[in-house]
Parts: structure tokens; C-alpha cells; sequence
């Protein structure tokens, strides 16, 4: 299949391009075409309290954001961003208003007429969820289209005639029942539930619209995107995208998952404007936001050529692993495997390993295993003096590898494997870089079975460069296993490091490409960063889950609780429920639906008052928030979710 079969929108797969879009009037913004990629966010006040969301709106203003979103989930809040906006101007700032509307056909008809943008969820707008399964004939589906039509019209309308922007933001979470019903819980019942509203707005010769497909789920979110565009342009169509990983939690958790849906996108030059969604105060989201589209100003003149890939064998709308061969545990159907870069560090005694997962107790004479331990150590030039753990693998160049030590292997560059007889039976790594190979490599593959690629790079578009490599390994059916490698500089920051691998690295794995990753920084206080930043990419990318994962909304003026203070209250006492996906929801309108897929929910459903549930399921109704955190623990434990926190050694 080519390239242009499968990713219409991406002019090149190795020559960073944006996917032009029209160009869109939010107030004096300008968003889509050659316009920057814009940087948004959204309040977290209560919108009546009009003080406190214009103060929050200034501080968000003055970091960097372009757009600011209040929620109006009634006409009361929706009458009250005039009020809002009036203040904000005379206070000097102008910057464009969001309406966020769920639910609410008339908030979203006032808000309109006052501020620059609404933002409508098809999924609630004119349908309501009752996880419901419905059978529709193509004649009540289409009565259905017709009252949902009904009720949108008069919005497409005021829009067009006061010149307001509109978002047609689908959520994965809150995909109506109809949709769900005839389309499943998909990328392209995503899809469909947008160009419902699209197709309306194209009727009344309406364009001054932004679209997103955002979901908790990383990998469904980027798959709907890329069908949303491949839609478009079958249709003619080519509106601006609004990018964003919804829920995405908070801290570093949030920022890799973020970096991965989103970064992902923005390699194939998708996107227009991004939203980072933090369990933080919103001000928090702009710098990450603004980090994180950096490069792709920049992009084109730092690039270095890559070839041009003619053939594309990788599906970029449906997840399918690349198949590589099992070399003891490393590809296969084997989980991604982490090595940790110990080279530039003098490792003298146990305890200096404790950074990667492991913990020596003297006294016991017995290591302790974390999770989130690393597989392998990789020393370059050093041997270590000390008995290590069986679940461990060392590696060391070639040049100095004991072969004679269980669970040591060496390490070979082209030149060292050429001249070196001395290989291991079991398993040999061979570095490569992605940007300068031939046909000796590809040779060097097929006659050894027992070699693992460690891929490297230089180039400014680190991703384009390392997927040509794996494309020409699929395409010459060569299934070595590839670990994938990035080495940073001393200049870089911890956040910078966790943006930028995220991005790179989560592109791929999203793409089912990559059997590990292994992350460089030569400082010795990096390794447990490097480590952690290493397994929240797998986790993100859900190709290796190694800790709990939380589905945490970003809070909004809608938000019934201190969604900050609770998220940490509860991440505390559930941290070490490996596996186990927690929902924490301010409110009804993101709870049930944006969390389907966690096995546990905790959300706010009136002042003071938590539901909980268990899946879908409601299990417990207006739990006083005193004793809900409580409730919660022993729902789990109920549910058989829950263990002990492990004794430390």
C-alpha cells in the first residue's frame, strides 16, 4: 500500500509539513492555514463568580494563552460571559472567549451572541446517555438526524450572523447512545458524531469551525484524528484541528500523556491550536502547551534529509503491533523492555542502582524489585563487582564484555561487530543509527537471529527518521527487535526530556513499533528520572502498564470538589494498585463518559456529594465527600482490585 493510501493528509512521511486547513476568525485570532499553532486553555471558576474568573483568565493571559474557555452549562453562566468579557476589556485584555456548552442548546445560543467562540459537544447537545443499546432502523435513525438537525440549526445561524467561531469537540467518553449503538465505541463513531454537526453547518454555508476528537486513551485519540482528517479531505472538507488528550491526569503523568497524543499528531503536521489538560491550575497547561509545539516552528530548517518512504505497510488508523522475534524476552509478544544508561556513571556498589528500581538490604542480604524496575543496565566499559538480581540484564561494549557472567551481553557497533569474533549465543546488541545504514546492516540481520537493534538518531525529526528505518525493515520482512534510543544533552531539562521522548518515542509505539526504549542523560541524578519518563511513555502508549493509572479531568467552573487536593488524596492511598484505572470527575458532564473505560470512578454529583461506580455501573449515590475517598478504598476492595502496600525490604 503507499503512503498516500493511508495517510492522505501527510504530503511526506519524512519532511515535516503542516496539514493546511481553512482558515478560521476566533475574534482577532486567526487560527488554521499558515497561522501558528495556538495555545489554549480553560478556567477552573465557578463562571457566577466573576471576579475570580476574570482574575484567572489575566493570569492565564499573561502566560502565554490565546484563548481562554469558560464553562457555561446554563443560560445564567452563559448570560454572565458578557459581563465577563466586559470586565476583561476594559481591563485592557482582549483575548478571545470560549463558551463551553454540554447539555445546553439555549446557554449556547446566548453564549454565542457575546463571546468570540462556543464550543458544542456533539455527543450531548441534543442526545442524552443512558448506556443504552438501541436498535435503529435506517428510517428512525434518520428522524433521529432530523430532531438533532432541529435543535442545532438556530445555533449555526446566530453564529454565522455574529461572525462566532464553533468548535465541534466529540469526546470519546461521551459518545451518545445512538452513535455508540450503530458505530460501537470507536475512532469512527467519533468521527461520524462530528460530521453529523459538520454537515449541518455546511448546509447554512457555515465554516467558521474548529474540530476535535479528543479522548483519555491516547491511541484512540490519535487513530480518530487521522480518520477525521482522511474524512475530510474525501469530502473536500479541511477545518482546523483542535488538539488535546482529555483527562489526562496530573504532573508527570499528565505531561507524557499529553506529549504522546499530541506530539504523535503534530509529527504528520496536524494540529492548530492545542489545549494541555492538567489536573493543575490552568496557567500550569500554557508553558507545556507552548513547549510542545515549539519544535514544529522550527522543523523545517533543522530537519536533516530523510529518504522519502514510497511504500507504507503500517496502518495508522488500527493498532497492530510490528512482529519481531523473541530473543529471551526481548520482542515477540513480550512486553517493551527499559535499559538504563549507567555508562557515564562508575556503579562501585548496589545501592548506586536503587535510582532504576532496585533496593539492596545489607542486613537481608536480598534485593527488592520494584515495578517500575528497569530490564537491563547498560555499563559500556565497566564490570561490576557485585551479585545482581536474576530479573536483570547487563550490557557492556563489546570490547570489555565478560562473557563468562551470567546475564551479560555485549554491546557492537557496525565496526565492532565486523572485527570481533567473540559474540553471545543467547543475545547481542547492535547500535545503528537510523540516519546512516546500508545494505551491510540488513545483511548482518538476516544471518543473526540472536542480534537486537538499539536505534539511535540526531535528527531534528527524530520520529520521521527512526520509522523510515523500521518501514524498510517490514518491508524486507527482517524481524529483528528494536529497542528505541535517545540521548539528551546537558542542556536539556527534565521537562524537555520527558516532552520530547514522549513525543518521539509514544509516535512509534502508538504505531505498534518499538520492543523498548532506552534514554540517556550522562548525569548520574537522571537516572531515576530517566527511568520513570521511560515507563510513563509505556504506560501512556498502554504497551506496558507498570503503575495506576488516573483519568483526572483538568476541572472547570462546572467542578463540585477540590479536584487537585482529591487527586493527590487519592493517588496516595492507591499508587501501588498496579494496573487498576481510576476516574476522579468533577462533575456529571465529563464523569461517566469520560472515564468508561476505568474500573473505578469517584465523581462529583453535588455540592459535597461523590458517586461512585464500579466500570459503568453506579454502585453508591451522594456520598458525603468526608467519607467518600473511604468509600472508594473499600470499593475497590470489595471489587478485588485491592492489595496491600508491599512491606519494604
Amino acid at each position: 500500500m503507499t503512503s498516500q493510501s493511508f495517510m492522505p493528509y501527510c504530503p511526506s512521511l519524512t519532511e515535516y509539513a503542516r496539514f493546511i486547513t481553512r482558515e478560521v476568525n476566533i475574534g482577532d485570532v486567526r487560527m488554521g492555514g499558515t497561522n501558528p499553532i495556538r495555545v489554549q486553555s480553560m478556567t477552573t471558576t465557578d463562571t457566577m463568580n466573576t471576579e475570580a474568573t476574570v482574575t484567572q483568565s489575566i493570569r492565564m493571559i499573561e502566560a502565554g494563552c490565546e484563548l481562554v474557555r469558560i464553562t457555561a452549562p446554563s443560560k445564567d453562566e452563559a448570560e454572565n460571559l458578557g459581563t465577563i468579557k466586559k470586565i476583561l476589556r476594559e481591563r485592557g485584555y482582549t483575548t478571545p472567549l470560549v463558551a463551553d456548552i454540554h447539555f445546553t442548546p439555549n446557554a449556547a445560543e446566548i453564549a454565542a451572541r457575546l463571546v468570540e467562540k462556543v464550543r458544542v459537544n456533539p455527543g450531548n447537545y441534543a442526545d442524552k446517555k443512558k448506556f443504552e443499546f438501541i436498535e435503529y432502523t435506517d428510517d428512525a435513525y434518520n428522524r433521529e438526524l432530523e430532531r438533532i438537525r432541529t435543535k442545532f440549526i438556530p445555533l449555526v445561524k446566530i453564529c454565522k450572523e455574529y461572525g462566532t467561531a464553533m468548535r465541534i469537540g466529540t469526546n470519546h467518553g461521551s459518545l451518545s447512545d445512538r452513535i455508540l449503538s450503530r458505530y460501537g465505541d470507536t475512532p469512527l463513531g467519533m468521527v461520524e458524531s462530528a460530521m453529523e454537526f459538520i454537515r449541518i453547518c455546511e448546509e447554512f454555508d457555515y465554516h467558521n469551525v474548529v474540530i476535535s476528537m479528543k479522548a483519555s486513551n491516547a491511541q484512540v485519540m490519535v487513530q480518530a484524528y487521522r480518520l477525521l482528517v482522511a474524512t475530510m479531505m474525501n469530502n473536500g472538507m479541511a477545518y482546523p484541528l483542535h488538539l488535546g488528550v482529555t483527562e489526562a491526569g496530573d504532573g508527570e503523568d499528565g505531561r507524557i500523556k499529553s506529549a504522546v497524543g499530541i506530539g504523535a499528531l503534530l509529527e504528520d503536521g496536524l494540529g492548530d491550536t492545542v489545549r494541555v489538560s492538567l489536573t493543575e491550575e490552568p496557567e500550569a497547561e500554557i508553558p507545556v502547551a507552548q513547549r510542545l509545539i515549539a519544535p514544529y516552528n522550527e522543523r523545517r530548517q533543522k530537519q536533516k534529509p530523510i529518504a522519502p518512504i514510497t511504500v507504507y505497510p503500517i496502518d495508522p488508523y488500527h493498532y497492530s503491533r510490528r512482529e519481531s522475534h523473541d530473543i529471551d524476552t526481548i520482542g515477540g509478544k513480550n512486553v517493551p523492555r527499559i535499559i538504563a544508561d549507567f555508562s557515564q556513571f562508575t556503579i562501585e556498589n548496589p545501592a548506586h542502582i536503587f535510582r532504576v528500581g532496585y533496593a539492596y538490604s545489607v542486613p537481608l542480604d536480598k534485593w527488592n524489585i520494584a515495578d517500575m524496575a528497569c530490564d537491563y543496565l547498560y555499563i559500556g566499559n565497566q564490570s561490576l563487582s557485585f551479585e545482581i538480581p536474576g530479573t536483570l540484564g547487563i550490557i557492556q561494549d563489546a570490547e570489555y564484555w565478560q562473557q563468562e557472567k551470567p546475564q551479560h551481553y555485549p554491546l557492537f557497533t557496525l565496526e565492532t561487530y565486523q572485527s570481533h569474533q567473540k559474540r553471545s549465543a543467547i543475545k547481542n546488541f547492535l547500535r545503528i543509527d537510523a540516519g546512516h545504514y546500508d545494505e551491510t546492516i540488513f545483511e548482518i540481520l538476516r544471518n543473526d537471529a540472536t542480534c537486537v537493534i538499539i536505534l539511535t538518531t540526531d535528527n531534528a525529526h527524530a520520529m520521521a527518521e527512526q520509522r523510515r528505518f523500521f518501514v524498510e525493515l517490514l518491508l524486507r520482512h527482517i524481524s529483528n527487535p528494536i529497542i528505541i534510543a535517545y540521548t539528551f544533552s546537558e542542556t536539556d531539562t527534565a521537562e524537555e526530556i520527558m516532552l520530547r521522548s514522549a513525543t518521539d518515542a509514544g509516535a512509534l509505539l502508538l504505531d505498534g513499533l518499538g520492543d523498548g526504549l532506552m534514554l540517556s542523560y550522562h548525569d548520574n541524578r537522571s537516572h531515576k528520572i530517566m527511568n520513570d519518563i521511560a515507563f510513563g511513555i509505556l504506560q501512556a502508549t498502554r504497551t506496558r502498564i507498570s503503575k495506576t493509572e488516573y483519568i483526572s479531568c483538568p476541572s472547570c467552573g462546572r467542578t463540585l470538589f477540590d479536584l487537585q487536593e482529591t487527586t493527590a488524596l487519592i493517588r496516595s492511598r492507591t499508587s501501588h494498585l498496579k494496573g487498576v484505572k481510576i476516574g476522579i470527575m468533577g462533575c456529571i458532564v465529563n464523569g461517566p463518559g469520560e472515564m468508561a473505560d476505568a474500573d473505578y470512578g469517584y465523581v462529583g454529583s453535588g455540592p459535597g456529594k461523590i458517586t461512585l461506580y464500579k466500570g459503568k455501573e453506579v454502585v453508591k449515590k451522594n456520598v458525603p465527600t468526608e467519607y467518600a475517598v473511604d468509600e472508594l478504598i473499600a470499593l475497590i476492595q470489595s471489587g478485588g482490585d485491592w492489595v496491600d502496600v508491599p512491606a519494604s525490604v
